[in-house]
């Protein structure tokens, strides 16, 4: 069990979101959450869909890593929304989430989070990620959920795990826990194999 091969460590979660708390709460295991408020999410335009959220999950750890004790595992992430060749980030208002949800109805999209696992002395990063195809949204669809869920703080503009993700959604290839932001039988996976080559 992770929680046995842990035995000694202690994991140290840099993120703010409830979802990320929630889903790494699930694996059983105990961490503290530190972050260094930083949420800027500028990234070099030269680099794939899947190179974006790993520099961005590298990027949170820096701050971080000078400040971890010897037992201590950071875990950072960040999850794009990846559609039509370009990144869909949090939306800044309601007309811009209306704008990313009207570019995902009838689409496809890819989730696509990175994860990184940092030492003192080590660091490792992996990726997940889920496409997921969504019905054509109708307008009423759309303004409704923007107006009772407010999406502002996620990428793309929508939470699978919310009302526009049960009617909205008709199938996704992959993980849909990566969907929700942390893709975590992988990380479960890549914990234990980072804890036992430390």
């Amino acid at each position: 069990m992770l929680s046995d091969i842990l035995k000694g460590k202690k994991l140290v979660l840099a993120s703010k979101s409830p979802r990320r708390q929630q889903l790494l709460r699930e694996l059983g295991v105990e961490f503290e959450v530190r972050t260094n408020g930083d949420d800027e999410e500028l990234f070099p335009d030269n680099l794939s869909m899947t190179e974006i959220p790993i520099y961005l999950a590298r990027y949170k750890a820096l701050p971080l890593i000078g400040k971890l004790k010897a037992n201590e595992i950071l875990i950072t992430s960040d999850t794009i929304v990846w559609c039509n060749g370009h990144v869909l980030g949090k939306p800044n208002d309601e007309n811009d989430a209306y704008k990313i949800l009207s570019l995902l109805s009838g689409n496809k999209h890819t989730v696509v989070t990175g994860v990184c696992l940092s030492t003192q002395s080590k660091a490792k990063t992996f990726f997940a990620t889920t496409d997921v195809y969504f019905k054509n949204l109708s307008d009423e669809e759309i303004l409704y959920y923007i107006k009772k869920y407010k999406p502002f703080d996620k990428a793309g503009a929508y939470g699978i795990q919310e009302w526009i993700g049960f009617i909205g959604v008709e199938r996704i290839d992959g993980s849909y826990f990566n969907v929700m932001g942390l893709p975590v039988q992988q990380l479960y996976t890549e914990l234990q194999d980072f804890v036992q080559d430390t």
